[in-house]
């Protein structure tokens, strides 16, 4: 599973989430990628991403998110870009809990289980999967999708896309959890806590740190419960929130499956 972690200068948490059994067959490798933002990037890392012919990119931070740390693309770059229109002017969540927030383990995991609970529904994200998931069915080449850190809105919208595609939900909760591979949770705690303490004049333990950057399947799971919960079923979510009808997953089948 490590082997689909590929490493960038100052891409952080890139993987294929392709290449998953899905009936007879799998799901097609090199057309499916996830990552953090892109406001950092190399030349030589994007000198990658462009070979990786990516079609679509889906930006799925907030409007303020974006204008903090703007993407850069390669040169030439004619993909398209989806990205939220919703725009209050406001903060991004996790941001305000690191700033005033009680950083500890506990309330970290806290924090991240309300966050699973209202994400799959905020109207950005309703608006944002659907595009993404129509996109799947109409356009042509590789598909990037990512967030700030490439874990809970990029991590829920990979999920959403395994089982549309039929992956199971062992190799779903497997490919989610990745991130606490990709990324260097540890060797990333002090300086994350550093930046946190000039942002809050506190500062949080490792532990709490650590916690905060990475994943937990009860977060994926505490989502898929709430969708469950609200529409029945991930099936009457994915159709009714979203436009996901049986039309649109064949042709999503279709292309991505083999």
């Amino acid at each position: 599973m490590t082997g689909r972690i590929q490493r960038f200068d100052a891409l952080d948490n890139f993987r294929d989430y392709g290449d998953y059994a899905v009936g007879a067959g799998r799901v097609k490798v090199g057309r499916l990628f996830r990552s953090g933002h892109h406001a950092r990037l190399s030349a030589p890392d994007l000198e990658r991403l462009d070979a990786l012919g990516i079609a679509t990119v889906v930006d799925l931070r907030r409007p303020s998110e974006r204008r903090a740390q703007p993407s850069k693309r390669p040169v030439g770059f004619a993909g398209m870009v989806i990205e939220s229109r919703n725009d209050d002017g406001g903060e991004a969540p996790h941001i305000t809990f690191l700033k005033s927030g009680d950083l500890t383990p506990d309330s970290g995991r806290r924090f991240m289980t309300g966050t699973y609970r209202r994400l799959p529904f905020e109207p950005a994200h309703l608006d944002l999967f659907g595009r993404y998931f129509t996109a799947l069915g109409e356009g042509e080449g590789p598909v990037l999708i990512h967030c700030a850190a490439g874990k809970d809105r990029t991590g829920m919208l990979a999920a959403l896309t395994h089982h549309v595609l039929g992956v199971s939900r062992d190799d779903m909760v497997e490919d989610y959890l990745l991130t606490n591979a990709a990324v260097d949770l540890e060797g990333r705690a002090p300086a994350i806590a550093r930046q946190l303490e000039d942002m809050s004049g506190r500062l949080p333990s490792q532990d709490a740190v650590v916690a905060f950057l990475g994943v937990e399947a009860a977060y994926l799971e505490t989502a898929l419960a709430e969708i469950a919960a609200r529409h029945g079923s991930i099936d009457g979510y994915l159709e009714q929130a979203l436009g996901v009808d049986a039309a649109l997953r064949d042709r999503i089948t279709a292309r991505l499956a083999a």
